[in-house]
């Protein structure tokens, strides 16, 4: 599908995402945004109960410092190479869907650690298939994951994440296959 509109979260004639620093070119604003998302990952994240809505503060958490729209579930249809992602007008549905399943089954709590790695497979595939935000999806999920894991009674060790290793997961999981995605969770996981 193609669309001529204009995207409203990007500066006019441009790709890049209007934010509140102003800054007008994509190297820039990657650096700025990458800063400062690392610094506030550093403070401690919202309190919330694992749902949609701590979902959103995560996000705004990180990304306040650079986008005034930090939190806020997009409104325009996006997509990474032929992979369209949910559209904006099924997202509240979608992520109290996702939520909902999340807590009935008891936030993962319990579960030994082949069995959480799993599960969190398919939320974090869902939670990618769905990319409720114009930008920061992907730090929004690690950071969610951590926390879900933590409340699980598992702890993960992110040194051990390879970056490209995992992006490969998570687009072959966007394609059914969450096979990937179970052992990159897996292989996080500290056994000590």
């Amino acid at each position: 599908m193609y669309d001529s509109r204009p995207d409203p979260y990007c500066y006019k004639g441009s790709t890049v995402l209007k934010n509140l620093a102003g800054l007008r070119r994509q190297e820039r604003l990657d650096i700025f945004e990458h800063e400062s998302a690392l610094a506030r990952a550093t403070e401690p994240l919202p309190d919330g109960h694992l749902d949609a809505a701590h979902y959103r503060a995560i996000h705004h958490h990180l990304f306040q410092d650079v986008y005034g729209w930090a939190g806020e579930y997009r409104t325009v249809r996006i997509s990474k190479g032929a992979s369209m992602f949910c559209f904006p007008e099924n997202i509240p549905q979608e992520m109290d869907r996702l939520f909902g399943q999340l807590s009935r089954d008891a936030y993962l709590h319990g579960l030994g650690p082949e069995a959480f790695a799993s599960r969190a497979a398919h939320v974090i595939a869902e939670l990618n298939a769905v990319h409720p935000f114009r930008e920061g999806n992907g730090r929004t999920q690690l950071t969610f994951l951590a926390l879900l894991a933590e409340q699980a009674g598992h702890t993960l060790d992110f040194e051990r994440l390879n970056p490209e290793t995992f992006l490969a997961a998570l687009i072959a999981s966007f394609m059914g296959d969450e096979t990937a995605l179970l052992l990159a969770i897996a292989g996080l996981i500290d056994h000590g």
